[in-house]
């Protein structure tokens, strides 16, 4: 198999580059990235005998054509704006693809992709990616689901801790500071709620949850619940349901009057060029880096409801992910990059051939994808509680 890696000297751009390289069957990895480097920058961290650079020339769009034509299946983790152009390329090109970005941009051209006979992989990371195979194995130990509860974040382990945030940055800080003006949506008591962005940090869904070896952890509203749910037909009756991201506590408080304040704000500020989001990104993101001794953690839960042969019962699904010191790669790149791994290889063997585009919930064997994950060293710990 040949596989290529759009963005692949990224931050999951290595990590995926890394496990393809170690992946039986694949026998060269095509790393496209603009940057002309690209040897020193992954210089002992995989064999680079399998790895081929490409610096795209010209126009992004026929640049990743030429590329796809000669591949068996494509990686994108280029950023969100160029999305469109891997995506349509894809197509034009019949390659299989799989993206780790939200499918709600590009939803026009799944008519295209299932025309020319392309499987498009989207949101296949760790969230959205991992959770959703968990949501499609859950679904079938129940007759009926009533509420479910999905968390994940990533958090620096406790010796890294520093205040005032307790945060340090493990992927694009620009893309975590954007994701604070992302609308939410709960379900609660049957019915949607809509938590807009600007509340995102001061609302009554915000919560603590307990975690085995951390302690306790903040949750707040961050994803559209309704929109992964209506996939499962056992969840037909829900009751209540929540996507959230998981901090140390104090998150929330540190950022709500900052927001309210305008510290976030899109627009640009006068005089400046700049807006205040991307200026906070820029003062915060160099002071927030890690150490090399030092670990990220993805902290990953899954709480499920509902009921099995008229008993109620919970299904509990916890996955910590943690960065691995020998290679430098952050838990949160081994957390995206391996996933988009894994299934890049199913759809080059043709294990996946649905045309179109494609969700992990839907479309991504549950089974042999963890049984993958577990190879990796990531595990998913899985409890069972009858009521």
């Amino acid at each position: 198999m040949k596989i290529a890696v759009l963005g692949g000297l990224g931050l999951q751009g290595r990590a995926a580059i890394a496990d393809l390289v170690a992946s039986d069957g694949v026998e060269q990895v095509v790393c496209v990235d603009t940057a002309t480097d690209g040897a020193a920058r992954l210089a002992g961290l995989t064999d680079l005998s399998r790895v081929r650079f490409v610096v795209p020339d010209g126009a992004v769009g026929p640049a990743l054509a030429n590329v796809m034509a000669d591949v068996d299946a494509v990686i994108d983790l280029l950023p969100q704006p160029l999305m469109r152009q891997a995506v349509q390329a894809a197509i034009d090109t019949r390659t299989p693809l799989v993206t780790t970005n939200y499918v709600k941009s590009i939803t026009d051209l799944g008519p295209a992709a299932v025309e020319a006979g392309v499987p498009i992989m989207t949101e296949c990371g760790l969230d959205p990616g991992i959770d959703l195979v968990l949501y499609a194995r859950a679904a079938r130990q129940f007759d009926s689901i009533v509420s479910i509860d999905s968390y994940c974040g990533g958090i620096p382990e406790p010796k890294a801790m520093a205040k005032p945030l307790c945060y340090k940055v493990s992927w694009n800080f620009d893309m975590v500071l954007s994701s604070q003006n992302r609308d939410s949506v709960m379900i609660e008591d049957g019915e949607r709620v809509a938590v807009p962005a600007g509340e995102q940090h001061d609302n009554p869904f915000i919560h603590e949850i307990e975690v085995a070896g951390l302690g306790k952890l903040e949750a707040f509203p961050n994803g559209d619940a309704l929109h992964y749910v209506e996939m499962l037909d056992a969840a037909k009756g829900l009751r209540r349901s929540g996507r959230y991201t998981l901090r140390w506590p104090g998150w929330s408080a540190f950022w709500a009057p900052l927001k309210e304040l305008g510290f976030l704000s899109e627009d640009k500020v006068a005089g400046t060029g700049a807006s205040p989001r991307e200026f906070l990104g820029r003062l915060l993101g160099p002071q927030l880096q890690y150490g090399p001794a030092e670990k990220d953690l993805c902290v990953m839960r899954n709480v499920f409801s509902g009921l099995e042969g008229g008993r109620r019962k919970t299904v509990t699904s916890d996955l910590i992910i943690e960065r691995d010191l020998a290679s430098g790669l952050f838990g949160m790149s081994l957390g995206v990059g391996y996933p988009a791994s894994i299934v890049a290889q199913m759809l080059a063997r043709g294990e996946i051939t649905t045309p179109g585009l494609l969700n992990p919930l839907q479309h991504v064997p549950d089974t042999s994808f963890l049984e993958e994950l577990a190879g990796r060293g990531i595990k998913v710990t899985e409890t069972v509680e009858w009521n």
